[in-house]
């Protein structure tokens, strides 16, 4: 490979890192740090009162939904011994996901394990970078007719996602991986307030 390719290549790199710095930067000076503290007192209050809280999105949200349920039924900070906290995504097993694709529509592949395993008082975060995910709208707007508090990660402007959303963590960005890096830190945050919240409340 050409030392100009190498060049160029470490360029974007760095260009990379920036962007991705300066979309953090602007979010830890905006109303974000905010939003993720009401989210994990709601979620907090939640968790107290036997709720759970439950993740969904597609392609690398979905990976991010996996990721953050996993960090608060195990463990995110090794330094904090605590009990397993209710937490599950609705990026259900393939059976489930391929049976409800294939007999009501991709679009109801959250709506419907939502409807079987969510109960009033519980609380949703639908991950969506554009904010216009039908699946992911789909299910948010089922958990308001439940009586299920909706929290957005969001995109953009929001999208559509943002009238159905209790609270929103809105990426003011375009680019799907500057988006999707804000929402893995973001939920990094939210799991470490929601432990700082009930460990207040031990």
């Amino acid at each position: 490979m050409s030392h100009d390719i190498t060049t160029a290549l470490q360029h974007r790199a760095q260009a990379v890192f920036t962007e991705s710095s300066a979309v953090k930067t602007a979010l830890a000076a905006s109303d974000a740090p905010q939003i993720l503290t009401r989210m994990a007192q709601i979620a907090g209050q939640s968790l107290d009162n036997g709720g759970k809280v439950m993740f969904c999105g597609n392609g690398g949200s979905a990976a991010d939904a996996q990721h953050i349920a996993a960090e608060l039924v195990v463990r995110l900070r090794s330094d904090r011994d605590r009990d397993a906290l209710a937490a599950m995504t609705l990026v259900q097993d393939t059976s489930t996901l391929t049976a409800c694709a294939n007999d009501y529509g991709y679009d109801y592949i959250f709506e419907r394990p939502l409807r079987a395993l969510g109960r009033q008082g519980d609380v949703l975060v639908g991950i969506t970078t554009s904010g216009d995910s039908t699946n992911v709208l789909k299910a948010m707007q089922a958990a308001k007719e439940m009586g299920i508090t909706v929290f957005g990660f969001l995109g953009g402007s929001g999208g559509q996602a943002t009238a159905l959303c209790d609270e929103a963590f809105v990426v003011p960005a375009q680019d799907t991986g500057r988006i999707q890096e804000a929402h893995i830190t973001a939920g990094h945050i939210l799991v470490e307030l929601i432990e700082d919240v009930l460990n207040a409340k031990a």
